[in-house]
């Protein structure tokens, strides 16, 4: 693990919120073993309390326009008194959950689910050696402006029938591999959108092949990020209802995947070739 660019992604946290870090990613820092883990799980334990201090003030907030709201009610029904009824309920509720999610210690499955725009380990080559490194889900090219992140908001999957296209600045160049036992999908069902867990048989964790790149620009916070190469879907996918699938890649393949030969680009498509290639059961998500 490259600790350094762990630490160095939660002190920016501290300086901008907006910065998604799961709590399975927390959670290996919570046994430190050297000091530059123990200081990250401080700015953790740091950055958790200010969180559940605005949560509580928010609370407070949203409780009494609760107050104000049902009083006013009392006297006359209107639209805005009813409005501030439904939201304030729904902001308590979300307020209350994430309080509770902060003080919880116990991991369960949704801690490690990452979406668009949320950070997760990635495996790259370095220095001679695989190493992780934290990097967002959603891909922000070296070169290109800030506000690719919303021009292009579907940069998180880069597709293989685009690699020599929108990203041939990184494919051949910067390859990573994320862990994961199970992919999420939006789909349509009778006429409604619902979410589709997709998890591979027998259960195993797939090596998914994935672009990466390192953003930088005057004044700006380096950023490291990633894009899942995605592809034509099996059969049960695409009987499903989705038309995009993920790219597990063969274990034998790893190192020659993170250290792509980019006069070879035949050799890379290869690898995306001969991917593991389980059947996916779905299910609805929880």
């Amino acid at each position: 693990m490259s600790l350094k660019d762990f630490a160095k992604l939660y002190v920016e946290r501290e300086l901008d919120a907006r910065i998604k870090i799961p709590k399975s990613m927390d959670a290996l820092f919570m046994a430190p073993q050297s000091d530059i883990e123990a200081e990250i799980k401080g700015r953790i334990e740091a950055f958790n309390a200010t969180q559940a201090t605005q949560l509580e003030q928010e609370l407070f907030k949203q409780r009494k326009r609760l107050v104000d709201a049902e009083r006013a009610l009392q006297v006359k029904v209107t639209k805005k008194a009813s409005e501030d009824v439904r939201i304030a309920t729904n902001k308590i509720a979300a307020a209350k959950e994430k309080l509770s999610d902060l003080g919880r210690v116990e991991l369960l499955d949704r801690d490690a689910r990452i979406f668009p725009g949320v950070y997760a380990p990635v495996m790259v080559w370095e220095d001679g050696r695989r190493v992780i490194k934290p990097m967002r889900y959603q891909c922000r090219p070296a070169g290109k402006p800030a506000f690719y992140d919303t021009k292009f908001p579907g940069t998180y999957n880069a597709r293989r029938d685009n690699l020599e296209g929108f990203w041939k600045d990184l494919f051949g160049f910067s390859h990573g591999l994320l862990v994961v036992n199970a992919f999420y999908e939006n789909v349509q069902q009778d006429g409604r959108n619902v979410v589709l867990e997709f998890r591979p048989q027998p259960e195993q964790d797939m090596l998914v092949a994935c672009l990466w790149s390192r953003w930088r620009a005057p004044g700006e916070p380096e950023l490291l990020s990633f894009a899942a190469i995605t592809d034509e879907p099996p059969p049960e996918i695409a009987a499903a209802g989705h038309d995009r699938c993920i790219i597990p890649i063969k274990p034998a393949h790893i190192d020659a995947w993170l250290q792509p030969d980019r006069k070879d680009l035949a050799a890379q498509y290869a690898i995306l070739d001969d991917r593991e290639r389980p059947y996916y059961e779905h299910r609805l998500a929880a």
